[in-house]
């Protein structure tokens, strides 16, 4: 096979190199010169451009953040001065696991590439954006699962009358796992049905509540929807409600469906009367209002097209993709569907794509054997250079003849190791991409099978992440996914007949 470096398309990234190597390391020869050379060729190979260094020579990697380099990087990084920084390993970045997962978000927050040779991760490729994406995706929907199950498990235990523990509603406390009244709140609360019986206005109870003095139980002033939630909640008239809500992603609570709630009975503070005509003033009050819904998500927004060359874009009222020039639509639910089944074959069944793979692996196994090779020649020379220098100390070589017969070997040492990090940098290359595209092919195909289980935002960032772009004709779509293992395989072009829904 003829040996040829791997060639990349131009990513014209600024980027930075990240140089940390232990007092530990350097002693065994280990050193930041080797490091630096082996990141910028792979820069170089990638058409990275280095604008920065950051070296973090002999420090500790147990805890870096506060490290003055460290801050100058981070600074880089949101300002866009880097694109991307490339260390030898993650030890290398840090050692601390809390510290690595605060750089990763803060990469990933000013979409920033994190480049590791030695695991053969690079986040700024295709592919690493994808496995992100799919990752994330995956990862929140095992989190929905967990949190399923926990909530199944709160109520099996509120059922069966076991305390759930949590902060106690106002006017009421924990004793002895037991919910009970609490004495020097009772009386507000109670205060505060008699006067929204009486003013039926939730601004004037705040109002009224804030002048006599009286505070939440955090100290704050009472609002209006502080007051709406007291008097809405069941416990003063006795029953304890739990497992009613539930916290989404965004940090906000919102309430279950009513079939979930789980009723306990409780020592009442307010008659049951009080509690019954408040709460109808209060439904009374919000009859006619309409909130608005949440903003509809379109997992296909920005890459449909149709055949005419014009984009396509959904309508809320009909759920349909349209062309505005020649009116062509497709339901979003067919197209999603075609999408799906497109994915399946996704990364999975090109032959010249496995060929193209299958030459891949044997030019990196090539490169490796090279590689080898080379450093026992490197070895050699570092041999011959310490056997001329004992013949010197020996005084078999005269000192007028020893620089002579030095400098050559020093420079056959220089070229062996100028080429050890080239192909050091080539095998980093093929190993990211091989890393990715094992990755893609195991993630492409989980996706397929969990596709149904993601919410339509994470069905959106998946799109926009691997799709090029969906042209939509009279009885065909054409799906282009991004090719992501290597940069020259840009496209797997896929068509799909449909019938009629595409009208």
């Amino acid at each position: 096979m003829k040996n040829s470096k791997v060639k990349l398309a131009p990513a014209s990234k600024p980027i930075g190199i990240w140089i940390r190597v232990s007092t530990e390391d350097q002693a065994r020869g280990d050193s930041p010169e080797h490091h630096e050379k082996r990141a910028g060729l792979y820069a170089e190979a990638q058409g990275y451009k280095v604008v920065e260094i950051y070296r973090l020579e002999a420090v500790s990697g147990k805890s870096v953040m506060e490290h003055s380099e460290t801050k100058r990087m981070l600074a880089d990084v949101k300002s866009g001065r880097i694109g991307g920084l490339i260390f030898s390993k993650l030890a290398r970045l840090a050692r601390n696991t809390r510290e690595l997962l605060d750089f990763a978000d803060i990469f990933r927050a000013h979409d920033a590439a994190l480049i590791s040779l030695q695991e053969s991760l690079d986040t700024g490729t295709p592919a690493g954006r994808f496995f992100y994406t799919v990752i994330g995706a995956l990862a929140e929907w095992e989190r929905s699962e967990i949190a399923d199950r926990v909530a199944a498990s709160v109520k099996v235990r509120a059922q069966l009358g076991k305390p759930l523990g949590g902060k106690p509603p106002y006017g009421y406390h924990w004793l002895e796992k037991k919910l009970v009244p609490k004495p020097d709140e009772v009386a507000v609360r109670k205060l505060i049905y008699e006067l929204y019986l009486e003013h039926r206005r939730k601004k004037t109870v705040a109002r009224i509540l804030n002048e006599k003095g009286y505070r939440t139980r955090s100290g704050k002033k009472y609002v209006p929807k502080v007051v709406e939630d007291l008097i809405r909640d069941t416990t003063p008239k006795g029953l304890y409600r739990s497992n009613f809500s539930t916290r989404r992603n965004t940090g906000q609570y919102e309430e279950k469906d009513e079939s979930e709630w789980v009723f306990t009975q409780v020592e009442p503070i307010v008659r049951e009367e009080l509690w019954e005509e408040c709460n109808r003033i209060l439904l009374s009050q919000k009859e006619g209002v309409r909130t608005p819904g949440p903003l509809p998500v379109h997992i296909f927004g920005g890459v449909v097209r149709c055949t005419c060359g014009r984009k396509m874009y959904a309508r809320k009222r009909t759920g349909k993709y349209v062309c505005e020039t020649c009116n062509r639509k497709i339901p979003a639910a067919d197209l999603e569907a075609v999408y799906h089944s497109q994915l399946e074959g996704f990364l999975l069944s090109d032959a010249d794509v496995a060929a193209y793979f299958e030459g891949a692996d044997g030019a990196l196994a090539e490169l490796e054997d090279r590689l080898q090779g080379r450093s026992g020649d490197r070895d050699k020379a570092a041999k011959d250079i310490d056997r001329l220098y004992e013949l010197y100390l020996a005084g078999e070589v005269p000192k007028d003849g020893f620089g002579a017969k030095l400098a050559p070997l020093e420079e056959r040492r220089r070229q062996i190791e100028d080429e050890l990090a080239d192909l050091q940098a080539q095998i980093d290359v093929g190993k990211i991409m091989k890393v990715n595209r094992d990755h893609m092919r195991s993630e492409a195909q989980t996706l397929h099978g969990r596709w149904n289980n993601l919410t339509d935002q994470d069905k959106r960032d998946i799109v926009q992440a691997i799709t090029e772009e969906i042209t939509v004709g009279d009885e065909e779509i054409a799906i282009r996914l991004q090719y992501l293992a290597d940069p020259q395989i840009r496209a797997q072009g896929g068509t799909e007949r449909v019938g009629s829904p595409l009208g």
